[in-house]
């Protein structure tokens, strides 16, 4: 009997020891799923969410609290109704097309022509046009050349007359490319204006497209951080850019690969890419490399970060008191002053840009 009892007080000690150990389990095991749906969900994205579509538009973005912003590297619809290029295959035969042709060579590598050891001129800082116009200016969201022809001529805002196209070429060679301006009615210029003519071919004045130009990220509700942008082109930039931004030149040793982001051979802080807004929608899109519309590969907060600490780089100078005569109309990233508003260059340089954007259109919307 006495061994009877023993067994039983075994079994049952036996019993209370399986119980507790797959309680245990049971808890371990659903620790370890927690873990894992929150390293797989991101708790700032919700699921499905995409980012802003812009029909190339310039109107404001929305804004967005800055940890919503660290969303966006999950893979984007691209409409069906998006812009294309046309094909090459449709270029025209004869003295029509060869202009065309010499005109996208001309954008593609125009500092064989044009660069410090240029064949025809020796006038601008190293840079091709494609290097802000991603494939010549055809890419989705890659700076093209979409409506740039059917947008001519035009009041400009910046030097507050009405321009032509090729007066907007020349400004690029002065700022993008860091350079003096070549004749307008040259050759070269006109074989460039017949591509861009091309490529937009079937784009008319006013139309609104998706895709085109540089996408208009959401404001941020905090200011762009250079810092934390040093680590994201430590990270993701550096490899084809350089540590210092140098870029990388070809094997000819005349033109580059890929472009210097800051230095005396980058563009200067006259040119678009030196405006945060238009910098930070061209990364999202399409850096680094393989990067698209439709799969990005950095935030939208990267984008901005990133943007602000190229930007925050040394670079060349260019005299712009003449620009901006109308201080209303300064866009609201011109990181220079006089302003109409009271917010200081610094937060014209780097945000938060929704108050300012706010201020402008109370100015704008006021008689004079």
């Amino acid at each position: 009997m006495k061994q009877e009892d023993e067994n039983r007080e075994v079994t049952k000690a036996l019993v209370k020891v399986s119980k507790a150990l797959i309680t245990v389990s049971v808890l371990f095991a659903v620790c370890i799923i927690a873990v894992i749906v929150t390293l797989v969900v991101p708790t700032d994205h919700k699921p499905g969410e995409v980012s802003q579509q812009v029909y190339g538009r310039s109107d404001q973005p929305a804004t967005i609290p800055s940890t919503e912003a660290s969303a966006g590297t999950t893979p984007r619809p691209i409409p069906a109704d998006a812009w294309k290029a046309p094909d090459e295959n449709t270029i025209p035969t004869g003295k029509d097309g060869e202009m065309i042709k010499y005109g996208r060579e001309l954008v593609a590598h125009t500092a064989k022509y044009f660069g410090p050891q240029g064949s025809i001129a020796k006038i601008t800082n190293g840079m091709n046009c494609q290097n802000c116009h991603l494939d010549a200016g055809s890419r989705l969201f890659g700076n093209n050349y979409a409506s740039f022809i059917a947008s001519y001529p035009k009041l400009s805002n910046r030097s507050g007359r009405v321009e032509q196209p090729e007066e907007r070429i020349a400004e690029c060679f002065e700022r993008s490319l860091a350079g003096k301006v070549p004749n307008p009615s040259s050759k070269e210029i006109q074989a460039m204006l017949a591509y861009m003519k091309w490529v937009g071919k079937d784009v008319k004045k006013g139309q609104k497209l998706f895709g085109n130009a540089t996408e208009k990220l959401a404001f941020m509700d905090q200011a762009a951080d250079p810092a934390k942008g040093k680590e994201v082109f430590m990270m993701k930039c550096q490899s084809c850019h350089g540590a210092n931004g140098e870029g990388l030149l070809n094997a000819d040793k005349k033109t580059y690969a890929n472009p210097p982001l800051w230095g005396k051979h980058s563009y200067n802080d006259g040119a678009g890419m030196y405006r945060l807004t238009n910098f930070a929608g061209f990364v999202k899109n399409n850096m680094p490399y393989g990067a698209s519309y439709h799969s990005p590969q950095l935030t939208d907060e990267e984008a901005w970060n990133v943007g602000a600490f190229v930007n925050s780089q040394p670079r060349p100078h260019k005299d712009q008191h003449n620009d901006w005569k109308d201080l209303k109309k300064k866009p609201i990233d011109f990181p220079f002053g006089p302003y109409a508003d009271r917010f200081s260059e610094k937060q014209h340089k780097y945000g938060p840009f929704k108050p300012i954007k706010d201020a402008q259109k109370e100015l704008t919307s006021k008689k004079s």
